[in-house]
């Protein structure tokens, strides 16, 4: 269905196209928070009729704009309103805990008119894994309503014994007020007569609300934060309209999908269903952003060290060191019922939260951070050795310990995303080959960081810690008559041989000798992978490949992102190139110039990126996945840690400028414009405060 979605911090709120939320639809429409449904039904009527949709606008993310219109309407010959007589605006919004609703009646027939316009809301406090229909459990009840005659408010105590209320205000003298739910105002207007009523909308936890202010102080306040939020991030500046309309946007979702929780700013997921702490996503996200703004690296790297592992606890999957993999705040976590509180089941976010932190040092140099998280350094390194490494070979592996956990726990982590070529589905334990890779980067990373503290000891053991297990690496995952890497080791260590992304991001990690960094991008840009607009997930020809499935042949934005840096890291500019012109063709596609979660891995010859029909959107790594774009395109590597930044710019095809001003590296800036005279490459260094020197290294 066609949904709009807005959200602010943790608050967000989920309608139809029209801004509806009708009772008892399937789609699990409503405003949540903290995992709960504050309102299960809201909608409007004009004279008790369902008004017509004329248009309905999110692009700005945190507001969102619906416009409507009244049917004809006449009783027994006599006309009671004149169709398309009423223009009905709503215009919404989240600030500080509270949805600001605002509608707006104006009179476009020539003499006056009177209607009545009635409101129709309730609210369940359904935990969202109900919502979802992902599970059922012992659940608390309704204790109530109370209504004024401006203010409805319902009441709910839960198994958790947490007390939840929904108060609901509005600012126009009703009719009619009825606890069940219906609140009915009488408009008088004369011609080209506008009047409103605003509603707002508090959800309430154990006594604790957003506090409410005037809408255009709210909307004030939300466009200054977002103002700040681009003046502090990197801008862009491209003569190639559809790279430009990509990057605009995915800096605006990050923006509206950012939360703190107490550490500072990080991603959630995406929306509407995982606005919350996630361990994977959100360190990858946090990484693809970091060239933009690397205080969103740190407010993420807080915040997973302040869930990380602290004992064994196979319900939630949970080991000393891990760190989580999503975080759950409802009533059915709270008693227990779901092991997400928060649950471990990933075997990545682990090794991801040392790469995050060692990329954001090169980029910062703030060795400071580094020292304040040093006992969670350690306790990952800890955790990928003795619990990651189940079996004492040398390689971390999964397996769900929880019965209400996750099989599969990389990132392809639905049921049937490791297979064998012959159709076998692999058992666990099972060794994914982007995991090592994510090992030896985390190693290499850390002993980076431990040199420059002066801890030479510990930085040796790690180095040769990581070059043991790139030879292992090389040794059991590489399969010569595929020129290519395994996507895993099953339980007997046998390979998983089917070809998949998964050794892409491998590309990244720079474990990869040359000849064999080569045979694997030629593969991925191959017709077998890459469909013209971007990298399936599995190869064409495959057993288990299925351009409509979720992992199987589906593209990913966010998995191409990550083999991006690999190639652009490695001076594979062409490579990298071919790959973003598929996926900005791809992205007109979509709503907003918006790259979705994921879209159908079908080849042009379908005539238009096919979408998935459950993709979140916004979705952060997806967001994230343009402003790859431009670092991959200025070839750009900074390493702090020895005063160095890498740059090789290579414009795509067709883009003649490119201006990126204000990237934050150390304790400067860098600003580059690149531009194109016939043949040649013309890259202007217009600003360096970094002190660094500046390496440009061949293309390849």
């Amino acid at each position: 269905m066609n949904y709009r979605v807005i959200k602010e911090n943790d608050l967000f709120f989920l309608t139809d196209d029209k801004g509806n939320i009708p009772q008892e639809n399937s789609y699990g429409l409503g405003l949540y928070t903290k995992d709960t449904r504050f309102l299960s039904k809201f909608d409007i009527k004009i004279n008790g009729q369902d008004p017509i949709l004329l248009s309905s606008s999110a692009d700005e993310n945190y507001m969102a704009k619906i416009l409507l219109t009244n049917p004809h309407m006449e009783k027994d010959g006599e006309l009671i309103l004149w169709r398309e007589s009423v223009e009905i605006e709503r215009k919404r919004l989240i600030y500080d805990g509270v949805l600001y609703e605002t509608l707006q009646l104006k009179n476009y027939y020539p003499k006056p008119v009177e209607f009545e316009v009635s409101v129709h809301v309730d609210a369940d406090f359904t935990d969202m894994f109900i919502v979802r229909g992902f599970q059922s459990g012992d659940v608390g009840e309704r204790t109530g309503e109370e209504m004024t005659e401006r203010s409805l408010s319902y009441f709910y105590r839960g198994t958790d014994e947490v007390e939840r209320a929904t108060n609901i205000q509005w600012d126009r003298d009703a009719v009619s007020v009825k606890k069940e739910g219906e609140v009915a105002f009488k408009f008088h207007l004369n011609h080209g007569e506008a009047q409103s009523v605003t509603f707002t909308v508090s959800p309430e936890i154990d006594g604790e609300s957003g506090k409410i202010i005037e809408p255009d102080a709210a909307l004030q306040n939300l466009k200054d934060s977002y103002d700040k939020w681009e003046s502090d991030t990197t801008s862009v500046e491209t003569d190639y309209e559809p790279l430009q309309r990509l990057v605009d946007r995915g800096i605006q979702d990050l923006r509206v999908l950012l939360t703190d929780i107490g550490h500072g700013q990080f991603p959630v997921a995406g929306l509407p269903w995982f606005g919350v702490p996630f361990g994977r996503d959100s360190l990858i996200a946090a990484l693809q952003m970091i060239a933009f703004n690397p205080e969103i690296a740190k407010g993420t790297l807080l915040t997973m060290a302040s869930q990380q592992g602290t004992k064994v606890d196979p319900w939630r999957d949970e080991q000393p060191g891990k760190i989580m993999h999503e975080i759950r705040y409802g009533e059915l976590a709270a008693t227990n019922q779901i092991p997400f509180t928060p649950y471990y089941g990933t075997i990545d976010a682990t090794p991801l939260f040392l790469v995050l932190l060692s990329e954001y040092t090169k980029w910062t140099g703030d060795l400071s951070l580094a020292e304040k998280l040093q006992p969670n350094v350690e306790a990952a390194l800890t955790w990928i050795d003795e619990y990651g490494d189940r079996d004492g070979d040398g390689f971390v592996e999964y397996h769900q310990e929880s019965s209400k956990g996750i099989a599969n726990q990389g990132w392809k982590d639905s049921g049937d995303s490791i297979v064998h070529r012959n159709g076998d589905y692999a058992e666990t334990p099972i060794a994914l080959s982007e995991v090592q890779g994510y090992v030896y980067q985390a190693k290499q990373g850390v002993a980076a960081i431990y040199e420059a503290q002066g801890k030479r000891e510990e930085a040796a053991k790690l180095r040769k810690q990581a070059g043991q297990l790139k030879q292992r690496y090389d040794e059991a995952f590489w399969m010569e008559d595929q020129q290519f890497h395994a996507i895993a080791l099953d339980k007997d260590k046998k390979q998983v041989g089917t070809l998949t992304t998964n050794p892409g991001h491998v590309l990244f990690t720079e474990m990869l000798d040359g000849d064999k960094a080569d045979a694997v991008i030629e593969k991925l840009v191959s017709p077998a992978f890459f469909s013209g607009y971007g990298i399936r997930t599995m190869a064409e020809g495959e057993a288990g490949y299925n351009p409509m499935s979720y992992h199987d042949g589906s593209i990913w934005p966010h998995d191409n992102s990550m083999i991006l840096l690999g190639m652009s890291k490695l001076n594979r500019q062409s490579a990298a190139n071919t790959v973003i012109h598929g996926l900005i063709e791809a992205a007109e596609h979509f709503e907003y110039d918006r790259l979705p979660e994921l879209f159908c891995g079908y080849g042009k010859e379908a005539g238009r990126a096919v979408k998935y029909p459950v993709a979140c959107s916004p979705q952060a790594w997806a967001a994230g996945t343009p402003l790859v774009f431009i670092q991959t395109i200025l070839g750009l590597f900074p390493d702090s840690l020895n005063k160095t930044i890498t740059l090789s710019p290579q414009l795509l095809e067709g883009m003649n400028d490119l201006h990126v001003k204000k990237i934050r590296i150390g304790h400067g800036h860098l600003s580059v414009k690149v531009s194109r005279n016939g043949k040649e490459m013309i890259s202007t260094v217009e600003e360096n405060t970094t002190g660094y020197e500046i390496v440009q290294p061949k293309l390849a």
